[in-house]
């Protein structure tokens, strides 16, 4: 399963998110890994402001550090038949010889189904969810109802809003979380519902929607990946340690203070739990494919302890697109992203079609002002 060498694959990363550097570091380890295989690969960079960059292959983390490095060269997004990234040179227009990309772009537009929908008005394949299945998991408040409804395991979850009463079905302490949030940032702990509240409304990570959960100190972290081609497969479960034992959530620092991001997170892996529990948490994971619209390489995170077993959310771009879970079965790194990228130019997202649409319907219509009189 390799991707024939005809065809050119771009690698997208950064974006206009509060995941902005993770997202830098997952896009380059991806980036010098084609490279390492000798294919013909383009680094896309989306800053922070929103413009896209080309930039060398080569380039390591510390050239970001400022903003776009000076190596960049300016690239014009366009959507159409022919869309795609443009060079932005004043002599002419080139289109950027992409086949695909692999999408590295961490919360925001770049997971939220924003970045995927002008992909897919451009006609350019990408990697990872479809608009759809990335809008559903990034919002944790529509993720709960259509998981729960689906008879998912998981805690309780409330939309939290001013005119939220005061009869919330669950005992304190809460879980606030940012509705649309990709990770822990934004995401606190209090101990009343007022607090809860006030904290919604001034919060700018919660300004968009919040969500109430309970806060469950006694619960572990327990993750998994899941790829879907070519055959749906599940990696090890992983428990990821903290940098303390002060019970408190997992933090952003927990998960990408190393120099790899999520790659250099401490871990235990495979996680020393009952085989039962691995059992379920396979079972879950594998389920949720076809409920939530997988694709691609996704990270699926649930919380236990003995006897208890939650679904948690689905990261769509998990940090370092999750390989280093790939302890059993063993996968390498490009192979997982040969694999996206396979599935990416065989199995687009989304096919439109304006078939049925032959003009009878615009033949027998009367005249529009009469309808509007």
């Amino acid at each position: 399963m390799n991707v024939d060498n005809n065809y050119a694959v771009g690698v997208v990363f950064g974006g206009p998110s509060d995941e902005h550097d993770v997202s830098v570091l997952t896009g380059l380890q991806a980036l010098h890994e084609m490279g390492r295989s000798s294919r013909n690969v383009y680094g896309i960079y989306w800053s922070k402001s929103g413009e896209f960059y080309s930039i060398p292959p080569s380039l390591e983390a510390t050239a970001f550090v400022n903003g776009v490095p000076k190596e960049a060269g300016r690239l014009i997004f366009d959507t159409g038949s022919k869309g795609g990234f443009f060079t932005n040179s004043k002599l002419s227009k080139k289109r950027l010889p992409v086949d695909a990309v692999i999408n590295c772009c961490h919360g925001g537009p770049g997971e939220d189904g924003t970045l995927q929908g002008m992909l897919q008005m451009a006609g350019v394949a990408y990697t990872g969810q479809g608009i759809a299945g990335a809008s559903l998991v990034m919002d944790k408040a529509a993720f709960y109802g259509t998981v729960s409804a689906a008879g998912m395991p998981v805690l309780p979850r409330i939309l939290l809003r001013d005119d939220t009463g005061d009869g919330v079905p669950f005992d304190s302490p809460y879980i606030v979380k940012p509705r649309f949030g990709g990770s822990s940032i934004g995401v606190e702990v209090v101990n009343d519902f007022d607090t809860a509240r006030d904290l919604a409304r001034v919060s700018p990570y919660l300004r968009r929607g919040a969500v109430l959960e309970p806060y469950r100190p006694d619960l572990s972290d327990l993750n998994v990946a899941v790829r879907t081609f070519p055959s749906i497969e599940v990696s090890a479960v992983e428990r990821p340690l903290r940098n303390d034992e002060s019970g408190k959530i997992l933090s952003y620092e927990d998960k990408y203070a190393g120099r790899e991001g999520m790659a250099s997170a401490p871990r235990e892996l495979p996680a020393n739990v009952d085989g039962s529990v691995v059992k379920d948490i396979k079972s879950i994971a594998t389920a949720l494919v076809d409920i939530v619209a997988i694709r691609g390489i996704v990270r699926v995170d649930f919380l236990w302890r003995e006897g208890e077993l939650y679904l948690n959310e689905v990261n769509s771009i998990p940090g370092s697109l999750a390989r280093y879970l790939w302890v059993d079965p063993p996968r390498k790194f490009i192979e997982l992203l040969n694999g996206m990228v396979v599935e990416a130019l065989n199995s687009p997202a989304v096919s439109y079609s304006a078939q049925g649409a032959d003009g009878s319907v615009l033949e027998r219509a009367s005249s529009i002002a009469s309808k509007l009189s």
